[in-house]
């Protein structure tokens, strides 16, 4: 698991292996991640939307950029936490993630940024 506070919000990343299949004659490597974000400041936060940065071990560089997790606007009032789960497909048994969340604190109206720690993704047979 990686772990990273920003402006009070803790992020937690758990990742697993889902498998390979083929698609349109290629193997694709499926990988899940479960992400909390704790809610550690003193003000109710909102998260508005988010921004990944996808590698894989061949060098190929893709960017999500969406409204929301999973469909949802998650509101944390202090102390709360929200946990979704997600996943991405490599084209190779290694990779990474890393990227942000902007959000707003209700308390002062500031949009800020909570970065999400770079995490690993790897498929366990392919490691020595």
């Amino acid at each position: 698991m990686v772990q990273q506070v920003t402006s009070g919000i803790k992020i937690s990343v758990q990742t697993t292996f889902e498998g390979t299949f083929y698609k349109n004659y290629k193997v694709h490597f499926a990988f899940g991640y479960k992400i909390t974000i704790e809610n550690q400041s003193k003000g109710a936060v909102q998260l508005n939307s988010r921004h990944w940065r996808i590698y894989d071990a061949l060098n190929h560089v893709e960017i999500i950029e969406g409204e929301g997790v999973i469909g949802k606007k998650p509101v944390l009032k202090p102390g709360e936490s929200h946990t979704y789960t997600s996943g991405c497909l490599l084209s190779s048994p290694f990779g990474a993630m890393h990227g942000h969340y902007n959000m707003v604190n209700f308390t002062n109206t500031n949009k800020f940024k909570v970065y999400i720690p770079s995490f690993k993704l790897s498929a366990p047979f392919a490691l020595n």
